[in-house]
């Protein structure tokens, strides 16, 4: 939604009576792996770790990379993954996945991960009762690259996601490619048509190659009520992903590799077609066991731009050819594929369309059910972090004060813990930030609001709230207007 010259930063709102207190985690641009109280204190700093995301595990251990590929060579690459203990000692790490010999550089394994990876015990990274992540043993599921010549797909390079499974060893126990399971997918011949001529093409390797599917979740399904009334589709070790690019979200059958349920990238289904399009998403996962809403998808739906098919004004070539200038948070049932609970600008007070650009992040961004039934929600693009009631009200607001090299405090994904997966600290006091009135909020040296001469117009009437250039959602056609008869 953007800001103005000058905005507060930090904790903005809190109010402890209504929130899920705890830690919050996420990549404070240029600075490291930052935890935060909810009065926004700075309260543990893992100062240059790497992350893509941040995720606490119990403990005080925290998960993150040491270092990014070259961009000369690789496409968001992150060389490791490793976790560390409270004082910033690695005890875990993974990097085996492909020898690279980049010039310039010593060769070195890496792991090319990048975006998600989840570890045993938990199967979408953050708080669920009875699913903790297990600290010293146990699998990780591992998001990658892999570059790959697919002459079905495109004629040019394409930069693959790969989804591996890795013993605490760092072996690797399973893998699964998305580029084998192309005519899964969906495409229709026009997708197929502007895929094999422009993949998405990004500078990797070296030259140009097609970032095509551009995967930015995956986790395990986990347990789940559809899974226990019958539906095999819905299996706890099943791997649910999300592609932005494509706009698809689907689950792999861990035991055969094949994709046994899919949204997207087709919206104009009769099934889904009341859901709209869902465009350029992050982070769609199945709401873990425990929580309000179990077994339901949740999803950040970006909106931006995303997929391939037809030209239209907005796409010449139909590339990035869905686009949609606002963000939703969507719950949607798997299996009726109703929206069981949704957060979108109507619901954060903005009248839709006009102002819907103000709950927008077009990249980024991630959205965590917590267990008193809110929703954690990050804005990235803005550096925002936010937490919600099921009925939509705002009770706790953070803005990340840090920026990068492009004047951009984007955070990419924030998670709330509770205070005792960091035994190292103590519980911190509660006090309530309440929000300030920004009528009134004045800079040092500005005036208050309130003109010093008031004169009033005679004949003048009241205020209204009149018509505007462009229909609002809200807006009817009269039985009249739509050639119905009355």
């Amino acid at each position: 939604m953007g800001h103005p010259t000058i905005y507060p930063t930090g904790a903005t709102v809190y109010l402890p009576e209504k929130a899920w207190s705890g830690y919050t985690i996420f990549q404070a641009a240029n600075v490291g792996a930052l935890l935060i109280d909810m009065s926004g204190k700075e309260v543990h700093l893992w100062k240059g770790l790497r992350g893509f995301p941040n995720k606490i595990l119990p403990g005080g251990y925290v998960v993150g990379s040491t270092k990014e590929r070259d961009p000369k060579y690789g496409f968001q690459d992150e060389a490791d993954l490793v976790q560390v203990d409270w004082n910033g000692n690695i005890v875990w790490k993974f990097n085996r996945l492909e020898y690279i010999e980049d010039p310039g550089y010593e060769p070195e394994w890496m792991a090319r991960a990048h975006h998600d990876y989840q570890r045993e015990g938990n199967p979408v990274g953050y708080y669920a009762p009875g699913q903790e992540p297990q600290t010293s043993s146990g699998r990780t599921l591992v998001l990658a690259h892999r570059n790959v010549t697919k002459p079905e797909i495109s004629d040019k390079l394409l930069l693959d996601d790969v989804i591996l499974e890795v013993d605490w060893e760092g072996n690797i126990l399973w893998q699964w490619a998305v580029s084998d399971h192309f005519e899964e997918l969906g495409f229709d011949e026009a997708a197929k048509n502007v895929l094999f001529r422009d993949p998405n093409g990004r500078h990797f390797g070296g030259g140009t190659g097609g970032d095509w599917m551009h995967i930015n979740s995956a986790s395990w399904v986990g347990p789940n009520k559809f899974y226990d009334a019958g539906d095999e589709r819905f299996h706890p070790d099943n791997i649910i992903w999300d592609a932005r690019e494509s706009n698809i979200i689907a689950i792999t059958d861990r035991q055969t590799g094949k994709i046994v349920w899919q949204l997207g990238p087709d919206y104009s289904k009769p099934e889904v077609k009341h859901l709209g399009w869902i465009i350029g998403q992050h982070h769609a996962h199945i709401i873990p066991q425990g929580l309000p809403g179990e077994g339901n998808l949740l999803v950040f739906d970006n909106g931006g731009w995303g997929g391939y098919g037809l030209p239209n004004p907005a796409s010449p070539y139909g590339i990035k050819n869905a686009v949609r200038d606002h963000s939703r948070i969507l719950e949607i049932n798997p299996v009726t594929f109703e929206i069981e609970w949704q957060y979108t600008p109507t619901e954060a007070g903005f009248m839709a369309p006009l102002d819907s650009y103000r709950f927008y992040s077009p990249y980024i961004s991630s959205a965590q059910r917590l267990p008193n039934g809110n929703t954690l929600i990050t804005e990235g693009a803005d550096g925002r972090i936010f937490e919600v009631t099921r009925e939509h009200e705002l009770v706790w607001e953070y803005i990340s004060p840090y920026k990068n090299k492009i004047n951009a405090n984007m955070v990419y994904r924030a998670y709330r813990v509770p205070y005792e997966w960091v035994p190292q600290l103590e519980k911190p006091a509660e006090e309530a930030i309440i929000p300030l009135d920004v009528a009134d909020y004045r800079v040092p040296g500005a005036a208050a609001r309130g003109a010093s001469s008031v004169v009033e117009v005679v004949g003048t009437g009241e205020y209204g709230e009149g018509a505007f250039c462009v229909a609002t959602t809200e807006e009817k056609p009269s039985t009249a207007d739509s050639g119905e008869e009355s």
